[in-house]
């Protein structure tokens, strides 16, 4: 069971489409990637329309204060699992882990992204 009020940074969303397409409350997907040759504990974001776009910060310069690492997330979350936007503050996104109710209520909505990403 995950922890709840799990909150992380996203970053490197301007090595994609840049934070235009982040919304409050958006899902997204998260995805490990062990095999990334930069960050063995990246975990890529995912949105619905516009697929890869961004990172989980996993560096004292790109966290935000209070918000989780990639690395400190990375042992709390599957392999795939999934998040929502709850803050956009200038360049910075704060999102939170969603419980496992939370992804089956998020599920039985037939008109969730979750069952699109």
């Amino acid at each position: 069971m995950k922890e709840k009020g799990i909150y992380f940074t996203v970053n490197g969303v301007n090595h994609f489409h840049g934070i235009k397409v982040f919304k409050i409350n958006s899902l997204m997907k998260l995805v490990k990637e062990p095999e990334n040759n930069y960050d063995d504990e990246a975990i890529r974001v995912e949105l619905r329309y516009a697929g890869p776009s961004g990172y989980v910060a996993n560096s004292v310069k790109t966290v935000a204060k209070g918000s989780y690492s990639a690395g400190r997330l990375y042992d709390k979350i599957l392999d795939v699992d999934y998040a929502k936007v709850k803050f956009i503050i200038g360049d910075a996104i704060i999102a939170k882990v969603l419980t496992n109710d939370e992804v089956d209520q998020e599920k039985s909505n037939p008109d969730s992204d979750i069952n699109y990403i």
